[in-house]
């Protein structure tokens, strides 16, 4: 079976193996996926989710970092008393929440601006693609 795939719509898309026979329904299904893979849009895709998580990764996780080491190295400031009975402890605690649904509320935003488009031209593409490699086979089908 031939590893490389071609770009949908190519010359070479869905053509006859080196045996000659036409690729089966699976090969063609799994070349409009390796194509897609291949592009553009999947490449950005990618890398705008491991940009993403890995900044808010570091971030949340850099805050939590922040809480631990002062409540083990700064005990006094800690139990510093910010508004009447409440610490900076109970304050810095509540952030990890803040931080929490912050960084949830990020990644959606994000997730539409960004990721949402770029996964929905990728669905197209691989639709059409299958559409013209189903159509092509129901040709070659009637011809034979």
């Amino acid at each position: 079976m031939n590893t490389h795939a071609s770009p949908p719509g190519s010359p070479t898309a869905g053509a006859p193996d080196s045996t000659g026979a036409p690729p089966a329904a699976g090969d063609l299904t799994a070349t409009v996926f390796r194509t897609a893979q291949q592009g553009r849009p999947f490449r950005e895709l990618r890398r705008s989710h491991r940009t993403f998580a890995a900044v808010a990764t570091t971030a949340v996780l850099s805050l939590y970092l922040l809480y631990v080491l002062l409540s083990s190295y700064a005990p006094g400031l800690m139990t510093g008393r910010v508004v009447g009975n409440l610490n900076v402890a109970l304050f810095l605690g509540l952030a990890q929440f803040a931080a929490t649904f912050l960084a949830a509320w990020l990644y959606t935003r994000h997730a539409h601006r960004r990721r949402d488009p770029l996964a929905e031209e990728i669905r197209d593409g691989i639709e059409q693609a299958r559409i013209r490699a189903h159509s092509h086979s129901e040709a070659e089908g009637t011809a034979a």
